[in-house]
């Protein structure tokens, strides 16, 4: 058995040898890089980390979107025993020195110089020996290119690598991944060896990956979920990863690469439905009926793949007509698995993708057990549950409703904050996940809140605001929702526009506004949007219910701290940001 992430590349390499590992895209082709050149690129970058004076245990911090350096950076630092942290891309000056001073990071590779003038931005963090810029020409003290970092590990003998990386256990820190957290400070999950392989092999033991198969990173390679998604995936199965140019670009990228897995966090699902429904919208009505009656369909194939019965003897025209066309214009026509983690999701737009032929697997789990805790596979899924306990690990729900969960994924406890572990992690190993939730009869887990974030209204009402906020994303205009209730006498919402819809719901409403911010300032508009609030509180406790709405000129952001850099709400910020508004709903 692997002890180490390495031995598993190793293998990978002897196993595909010239096969394909990375692609990108460059000069408008997709350039590849085998298995070989993968982990030949990967030596030769450690031996450069020695030269430059990388010792064991320090950190070296990587603020770069996803590209192969990326991967080669990774596991380069691991190989010299040194720790690999990845720091967010929007991540402010101050968030980057945090991170970088306190993994202890003796270097720093980044993408640019706009990523150089981010991570310098607050000051340069403290105990860096060297910058390793990727692209463009270095400026500055102590910055070098990455060639120059290659070309330094020459003078550097293979033989010390190798004796760093025949050191290593599986019960050693292989990585930091720092939580971006919805408050307070972030904290750096440690996982060992064993934490990376152990998910490694589940994951090519579960998932129908292929040593051909296509897998497509765009999501920041410092969150868990993508690591696992791209990076340990990859690694673990042989399959080839194609980094997208951008997220912008990243549309276009997947209907060229036709991954067979694609991950999306809830936002990008919502926002590939928004993009459905409104080229939906413009299409003939013939079509538009054809549409609805395939919808149907495809709900009740879904639901009867799901109890293991028979699909509706229509499904085959279904899929012919539509679920075939909408997979290929998305990209996912080769896709034998779509998967949903790091956030929940609503039913409603699990139901939408389950009623295009387009199921959605979800995935639960956190940092601190190595991503996964929870899988739902194409053969074993429940629309609206997290999935069952991966083999070889427990799951259980705490007296007080909390998850918790044990396993060889549990992480060895936070980097130099024993405080934080403690509360986390107790002495039976237990992780406690600060998630409420419930464990059906078939081994299914539900999630259904944050400890943390009930709403308690001053009534003494528990509320969910996640179910609450997912019911509201499905209004046709709203982008984002926000509920707002704890210690009040009820519950009120704070709602963000769709740019891209905003125009024809308002011709709908009758309102003349086009834009998000005039929308927002139309009451005829905003009669509009409370009609169809007041249609889901009919299917609320009276409690729940939301009495009021406000509608806000702009989106939530990373920059004014209202989201995380993974997109959660950081609820805090959000009601200081938008305390008038709030208090102007309870006046």
């Amino acid at each position: 058995m692997p002890q180490t992430i390495l031995e598993i590349l190793e293998e990978t390499a002897r196993a595909c040898v010239g096969q394909p590992a990375m692609a990108r895209k460059q000069g408008g082709a997709w350039q590849r890089t085998s298995w070989l050149e993968f982990r030949d690129a990967v030596r030769h970058a450690a031996r450069g980390l020695v030269a430059i004076g990388v010792e064991p245990g320090r950190g070296v911090a990587i603020l770069s979107f996803n590209r192969p350096e990326w991967f080669v950076a990774n596991l380069a630092a691991m190989s010299v025993g040194a720790r690999p942290v990845g720091i967010y891309t929007n991540s402010t000056p101050e968030q980057c020195r945090y991170v970088a001073e306190h993994a202890e990071a003796a270097v720093a590779i980044v993408e640019n110089r706009e990523a150089l003038a981010r991570l310098d931005g607050a000051g340069r963090p403290n105990g860096l020996r060297a910058i390793v810029q990727l692209d463009g020409a270095p400026v500055g003290d102590g910055v070098i290119p990455w060639g120059e970092l290659l070309a330094l590990g020459g003078a550097v003998e293979e033989a010390e690598v190798a004796r760093r990386r025949a050191a290593l256990r599986r019960a050693d820190v292989a990585a930091l991944i720092y939580t971006s957290g919805t408050t307070g400070t972030p904290k750096g999950v440690m996982l060992t060896h064993g934490n990376l392989v152990f998910i490694a092999e589940r994951a090519r033991e579960i998932l129908p990956v292929r040593p051909d198969d296509r897998l497509i990173s765009y999501l920041p390679l410092s969150h868990i979920a993508e690591q696992v998604v791209s990076h340990l995936l990859s690694l673990a199965t042989g399959a080839c990863v194609h980094f997208a140019e951008s997220l912008e670009q990243m549309p276009e990228n997947l209907r060229e690469v036709r991954p067979h897995i694609f991950l999306g966090v809830p936002r990008v699902w919502e926002k590939v439905q928004a993009g459905v429904q409104a080229a939906g919208a413009q299409a003939s009505p013939l079509r538009r009926k054809v549409a609805a009656w395939a919808r149907r369909v495809g709900l009740a194939g879904g639901y009867a793949d799901q109890r293991g019965g028979r699909r509706p003897w229509s499904y085959p025209l279904a899929k012919r007509l539509v679920f075939s066309k909408v997979r290929a214009k998305l990209g996912l026509d080769a896709a034998r698995m779509l998967v949903v983690s790091a956030a929940p999701i609503a039913k409603e737009t699990l139901d939408y993708f389950q009623s295009l032929g387009l199921p959605i697997m979800e995935v639960y789990g956190m940092s601190e057990c190595t991503g996964p805790s929870t899988m739902s596979i194409p053969s074993r899924y429940r629309l609206g549950r997290a999935g069952y306990a991966i083999p070889g690990t427990e799951l259980r729900i705490a007296e007080d409703g909390e998850v918790l969960m044990r396993g060889p994924h549990v992480f060895a406890g936070y980097y130099r904050n024993e405080d934080a572990t403690r509360e986390t992690l107790d002495a039976e190993g237990w992780l406690h996940s600060g998630d409420v939730g419930e464990i059906d009869a078939e081994g299914f887990l539900r999630v259904t809140d944050r400890k943390k974030e009930l709403i308690i209204t001053s009534g003494g009402k528990n509320i969910a605001p996640q179910l609450l906020e997912g019911k509201l994303k499905q209004i046709a205009a709203v982008s984002q929702a926000v509920a707002i209730g704890d210690r009040r006498p009820y519950v009120v919402a704070l709602l963000t526009l769709d740019p891209a819809r905003v125009a024809a719901e308002a011709e709908k409403a009758g309102s003349p506004a086009r834009t998000p911010a005039v929308a927002a300032a139309c009451p005829v508009f905003a009669a509009y949007v409370m009609r169809q609030v007041e249609a889901i509180n009919q299917g609320l406790a009276r409690y729940e219910s939301i009495k009021k709405i406000a509608i806000v000129e702009r989106e939530l952001s990373v920059e004014a701290g209202e989201l995380t850099p993974t997109l959660k709400l950081k609820r805090r910020s959000i009601s200081q940001n938008f305390r008038d508004t709030i208090e102007s709903l309870y006046a």
